[in-house]
């Protein structure tokens, strides 16, 4: 977290000022320091300043004149900061005293009066929070941008089969959409996480001073409303320190990208296969070897988790052992939220872009499947004529180890090979072995027939549009 209350340059107008009389090491300076990153949140520190200034003068501390001064000031703060005209001078140790002694350079000796009741604390605490939730908004609209994209093309390859897998190997004929929609199915979950946390992130803290309270008795209240919280937090010495809301990003992030690593890893295999052949804007070949085209784009999706995980459980253990209120060990929470931001945003334009230029090759996909994975459809059969499950699995195995003790596919078996194995079969038995058929029997919902994978795509769509 950016620079608390009780640290800050000694000496300096907005450091911690007349308790220290001399100056502090050059090196503990730049160890110290947080404009160098939280200057991120500089839009969201005049904000906050611009509502305390209003919530000052509503209890008399300054005049109306006085806050209007204020206000006007930090809106030309604002408008340098803007078209990048603002310059950080020695001695801004963070963005809050940044915006404060610049403001006092535009309106003189009332920009020290903006101060009063409030610390860097509760600032800090406020800003990062307008941040987190505006980030997570953008972030649940990048969302709703894959969701739709992907359950387009989804819907463009509805028709493709291919083989779905377990342990790595053939299991049954799905349809290619199927699969896609299944990563999606995650995605969704992921944004419905992030929907839960956006409340508990948006509760206003400014007003809660250092730690004990706001002396001049500012409305909370008023703050919340001017700065679009949902609410106040409840305690004026947690909300100093909780960054429950920076880890729940941080934990939601790690899981999100495992989501999209493990979509990343199913298409490096299907392209490995030639069933899906990658965009030339999401590939790199080598420096070597002329033939090679490498999945880059996808690899990096896929090592993005690991990173991710190692952010949120890093601020977790910063955090297990701080004593109540304020410490400096908060500072360590920007980074990482920043770089999880960035990750993510990063993460969902490259997953969006390769999906959108994905093209499948239904041929290569098809040959993916084998008769061998309609081993269940032939025990389905029998079941359908009233013989039991459990008894119907081990004539189907019967009938797999048949045709691999004679060397040949299970689908040639002949009706006679099968009714020596049990005489339930019948002459319809042949028509088991129809990928299409066995697809499409997969009929409830959530199954992988054309009906169940379309409804998959217009819920997605539909929730995407929600977002």
């Amino acid at each position: 977290m950016s620079s608390g209350e009780a640290s800050g340059a000694r000496g300096g107008l907005f450091g911690a000022g007349g308790r220290f009389k001399g100056g502090t090491d050059p090196i503990m300076e730049k160890f110290n320091e947080s404009i160098s990153f939280d200057k991120r949140m500089w839009d969201q520190d005049i904000r906050g300043s611009i509502a305390y200034a209003k919530a000052i003068a509503k209890v008399g501390i300054i005049t109306d004149e006085e806050s209007q001064t204020l206000v006007d000031g930090l809106g030309k703060v604002r408008e340098e900061w803007a078209n990048g005209t603002f310059e950080i001078k020695t001695g801004d140790e963070d963005i809050h005293t940044a915006n404060e002694r610049r403001l006092t350079e535009l309106v003189g000796p009332v920009g020290g009066k903006l101060h009063t009741g409030r610390s860097r604390n509760d600032q800090v605490a406020t800003d990062t929070r307008l941040w987190t939730v505006e980030a997570e908004r953008d972030i649940l609209k990048d969302i709703a941008t894959f969701l739709t994209v992907g359950a387009e093309f989804a819907a463009e390859h509805i028709d493709t089969l291919t083989s779905g897998y377990t342990h790595l190997q053939p299991a049954q004929p799905i349809r290619f959409s199927h699969w896609l929609m299944s990563h999606l199915a995650a995605v969704v979950r992921d944004a419905e996480r992030l929907k839960d946390i956006i409340p508990r992130a948006n509760m206003c803290p400014l007003g809660s001073g250092a730690l004990a309270g706001n002396a001049f008795g500012v409305d909370r209240e008023f703050l919340a409303k001017e700065l679009g919280f949902d609410g106040v937090t409840m305690n004026s010495l947690d909300a100093t320190c909780d960054r429950d809301f920076v880890v729940e990003f941080l934990m939601w992030s790690a899981l999100f990208l495992t989501h999209i690593s493990q979509m990343a890893e199913d298409l490096i295999i299907i392209n490995l296969l030639r069933g899906v052949t990658i965009d030339d804007a999401y590939a790199t070949g080598s420096s070597l070897m002329p033939q090679k085209k490498n999945p880059d784009a996808l690899e990096l999706l896929r090592g993005k988790a690991g990173i991710a995980l190692g952010r949120a459980v890093g601020l977790t253990a910063t955090l297990k052992g701080l004593p109540r209120a304020y410490n400096k060990d908060l500072q360590e929470d920007k980074i990482p939220l920043f770089e999880a931001v960035d990750t993510v945003k990063d993460c969902l334009a490259i997953a969006t872009g390769v999906i959108a230029t994905l093209k499948p090759n239904p041929e290569n996909l098809k040959k993916s499947l084998c008769p061998e994975m309609l081993a269940t459809d032939l025990a389905d059969y029998l079941v359908r004529k009233g013989v039991p499950f459990r008894e119907t699995h081990h004539i189907s195995g019967a009938c797999v180890r048949l045709a691999e003790e004679q060397n040949i596919s299970i689908d040639t078996l002949t009706l006679a090979q099968l009714q020596e194995i049990d005489s339930r079969f019948e002459e319809d038995v042949m028509a088991v072995w129809d990928y299409e058929a066995s697809v499409e029997r997969k009929s409830s919902i959530g199954g992988t027939a054309k009906a169940c994978v379309q409804k998959q795509i217009d819920d997605c769509i539909a929730f995407a549009k929600t977002l």
